[in-house]
C-alpha cells in the first residue's frame, strides 16, 4: 500500500513545522512580504492563519484534518495578487519542503495542488 501525500509530508506534526516555516519565509520574501508583515504584531491572527494552512493542508492531502475556512476564492477577493506575488509564495513553499528533506516526488504531488489552486487565488 503506498503512502498518502500526508503521510509523506510527515503528517499534522510536521506538517505544522512546515507551515511555520512558510510563514516566516513570505514575512521575509520582498516580493510578497508587504502582504504579511501587517501581521508581525498580531500574534493571535497569524497563529489563526497558520491553523487554516494546517487544517488546509492537512485536509487536502489525506489527513484527518477539516478545513473550515473560507473558500480560496473568498479568501484571496480583492487582494489582487499578481503572477509574481502567487510564483513568490510558491517559490517559499517549495523551498521550505526542500528544506525540511521532503523529497522531489513529493514536493511534485504540492506543486501540482498549488498550480491547481492558482487560478482561484491570482487577480481576484
Amino acid at each position: 500500500m503506498t503512502e498518502s501525500l500526508y503521510e509523506r509530508l510527515g503528517g499534522a506534526s510536521r506538517i505544522s513545522l512546515i507551515v511555520d516555516d512558510v510563514v516566516t519565509a513570505h514575512m521575509q520574501n520582498p516580493t510578497i512580504n508587504a502582504r504579511f508583515l501587517p501581521y508581525e504584531d498580531k500574534p493571535e491572527t497569524v497563529r489563526e492563519v497558520k491553523q487554516h494552512m494546517c487544517n488546509f493542508l492537512g485536509a487536502g492531502t489525506g489527513g484527518p484534518e477539516t478545513y473550515a475556512g473560507r473558500s480560496m476564492p473568498d479568501t484571496h477577493r480583492g487582494m489582487d495578487i499578481s503572477d509574481a506575488e502567487y510564483d513568490a509564495a510558491v517559490d517559499d513553499i517549495m523551498a521550505t519542503l526542500q528544506s525540511h528533506g521532503i523529497d522531489e516526488a513529493t514536493r511534485g504531488d504540492v506543486k501540482a495542488i498549488t498550480d491547481s489552486l492558482k487560478a482561484e487565488i491570482v487577480h481576484i
